[in-house]
C-alpha cells in the first residue's frame, strides 16, 4: 500500500494552516535553488494570525515552547504551499535550525524545536521528514515571540 502524499496527511491529521505572513523586511520568505527550497526563519503563527509570544522557561513552559514550534512549523507548510503549490513537490527536508526565545539557564531546546520537527516527521514520514537540525536559545526574538525556524528541503 503506498503511503498518503504530504498534501493528504495535512488534511489526514486535520491540520490547519495559518494564513501566509509577509516578509517583515529586506528578505525573502522563500527561495529555490537548483534543487534545494530555503525558508526564511517563520515566527509561530496562529490560525487566526496572532503570534505565540513569551519567554520558554519564563512565560510559557517547555511544552507550550513545543506547542509554538510546532505552530511555527505550520507556518512554514502554509509558505510551502503558498509558493510551491503542493506539498508534494517537496522531497525532503534537509535542515531545520530553531531559534527558543529563553533565558540563559534553559537547557531543553531540542524539546522545544521537536515540535516542528516531529509535525515534519507525521506529514513526510521518518525517512523524508527527519533531516539535520540545530537548535539554540535567543535571549529575545522577533516581536516578543516565543520561537523563529528555518528550514531547508530538497525538491522532490
Amino acid at each position: 500500500m503506498t503511503a498518503p502524499s504530504a498534501q493528504a496527511r495535512i488534511a489526514e491529521l486535520g491540520l490547519t494552516l495559518p494564513p501566509v505572513g509577509k516578509p517583515a523586511g529586506a528578505y525573502k520568505p522563500f527561495l529555490i535553488v537548483d534543487r534545494l527550497v530555503y525558508v526564511s526563519g517563520h515566527l509561530p503563527l496562529a490560525a487566526d494570525g496572532s503570534l505565540i509570544k513569551g519567554k520558554v522557561g519564563v512565560d510559557l513552559d517547555a511544552d507550550a515552547g513545543k506547542a509554538a514550534a510546532r505552530q511555527t512549523g505550520l507556518a512554514i507548510l502554509a509558505t510551502l504551499v503558498a509558493s510551491l503549490g503542493s506539498l508534494d513537490r517537496i522531497g525532503r527536508v534537509v535542515k531545520l535550525m530553531g531559534l527558543v526565545n529563553c533565558p540563559v539557564d534553559f537547557t531543553q531546546h531540542p524539546h522545544v524545536i521537536n515540535g516542528c520537527s516531529e509535525l515534519f516527521a507525521e506529514v513526510w514520514g521518518p525517512d523524508h521528514g527527519v533531516g539535520v537540525r540545530s537548535a539554540f536559545g535567543a535571549g529575545s526574538l522577533p516581536l516578543g515571540v516565543a520561537v523563529e525556524i528555518e528550514a531547508v528541503f530538497e525538491l522532490a
